[in-house]
């Protein structure tokens, strides 16, 4: 029983391995011989736990130029410009707020009613 309470928490660990049951792609026997046969050997599950590392490595140049192509630089600029007036705006009413003089309260002197 201690083998399989040890895959269980491999599967925790390594929660890919449930997408695979779940698509159909693989069943949880197949995964539990492997456990049995390799333990958590990365070599024996390269093929199940590295999935991403390779779809990574398969996104080359050309797909980065293509990507760059389909860019529309006309919205870019019009982001671009947007944020520089909105940028500007908030600069103005932080200067503004710098540029108020600092009043002092002074109390009305005790003896002075309504302007006498």
């Amino acid at each position: 029983m201690a083998k399989i309470d040890e895959f269980k928490q491999f599967v925790k660990k390594n929660p890919k391995l449930v997408k695979y049951v779940k698509n159909g792609e693989s069943d949880w026997q197949k995964f539990y011989e492997i456990y049995d046969l390799y333990g958590e050997d990365r070599e024996a599950w390269k093929d199940y736990l590295n999935v991403e590392t390779q779809v990574a490595t398969a996104f080359g140049v050309n797909e980065v130029f293509n990507w760059l192509k389909n860019i529309n630089l006309d919205s870019v600029q019009s982001g671009v410009s947007n944020l520089q007036k909105v940028i500007g705006m908030v600069q103005d009413l932080s200067s503004k707020d710098e540029t108020k003089p600092n009043k002092e309260y002074k109390p009305r002197p005790m003896y002075k009613h309504f302007e006498d």
